[in-house]
């Protein structure tokens, strides 16, 4: 059963009866809903007058759900996720920390090769010549000491929306709905990464000590170009002069739910992120050599 990723914009006042989560909205209405918690995967809470009791969030950390916080900018800002994430997860984690730099150079090899093919397919997609990335990706060595990766990236965002685009943390448009969707699309990872036991702050390449998702930032690069699309398709994103809408969280949100091929198979991507991370923890412990990814 695909997970369901729930958005809270409005005050409520969030709390449990019988393993549901009972969802009362501060309207005139005073509405109330419940929703099974053992249906959710993300949960973004996104309003200041948004309250909730501890026993809320002790029940969706035992269903392994990603709890997402927004800033006062409606951006997400923080996540909450299970400490107990798998019932091996001491043994899982020190496998983990012991993995040797070459086997890190080689996963990373792997990551981008992906990332890059699938922002090739991308640019097929959206109707642009995507021969520089096919060649890039083919020429991506051990530890991508020559950097392959970030030539890949000033190759596509040009092609896609012009020369003088820059990504960054503008609020504006399309900065705006992809750092929006690599949000969601971080928390889907993250909280795969703990389901399978291991440290999401403990990267593969990503190393910065003040960034607590270093593993989860490395294993969604290849998920990355599923965001792209999704927000080169939004509708009205041409007049969107405003930035991030309602509109566009709607479509976003949807990110978890899309289908995507894996291992040749059409899985929604929620799903897809946990094989990915369970083929990377085979990868630690030596049972399997490639990460599986998906293929746009």
């Amino acid at each position: 059963m695909v997970k369901r990723t729930i958005h809270f914009g409005n005050p409520a006042h969030l709390s449990t009866r019988n393993q549901q989560l009972v969802v009362e909205l501060k309207d005139e209405a005073r509405t109330t809903k419940t929703i099974p918690i053992e249906d959710l995967g993300v949960i973004i809470l996104e309003h200041p007058q948004i309250t909730l009791t501890s026993n809320v969030l002790e029940l969706l950390m035992d269903q392994q759900v990603a709890v997402i916080t927004c800033n006062s900018r409606f951006m997400p800002s923080g996540m909450f996720l299970p400490l107990e994430g798998n019932s091996e997860q001491t043994e899982r984690i020190r496998t983990q920390l012991e993995s040797s730099l070459p086997l890190k150079k080689q996963l990373w090899q792997q990551t981008v090769r992906s990332k890059i093919m699938n922002q090739a397919m991308v640019l097929e997609r959206f109707g642009v010549p995507n021969q520089r990335l096919l060649h890039l990706q083919n020429d991506v060595l051990s530890g991508d000491t020559t950097n392959c990766e970030a030539q890949a990236a000033s190759h596509y965002w040009g092609k896609i929306y012009g020369g003088n685009f820059v990504r960054s943390r503008d609020p504006e448009t399309p900065n705006a709905q992809l750092n929006y969707g690599y949000a969601i699309l971080r928390s889907v990872v993250a909280r795969a990464l703990t389901a399978s036991g291991m440290l999401p702050s403990i990267g593969i390449h990503h190393r910065n000590k003040y960034n607590a998702f270093c593993l989860a930032d490395d294993i969604m690069e290849p998920y990355r170009p599923y965001v792209d699309w999704l927000v080169l398709n939004l509708p009205g994103l041409d007049e969107a002069t405003e930035g991030l809408t309602k509109e566009h969280k709607i479509e976003l949100l949807k990110l978890p739910q899309i289908d995507v091929y894996i291992g040749e198979i059409k899985r929604p991507l929620f799903h897809a992120v946990s094989m990915t991370t369970a083929s990377l923890y085979k990868c630690f412990e030596g049972t399997q050599r490639k990460i599986s990814y998906p293929e746009f």
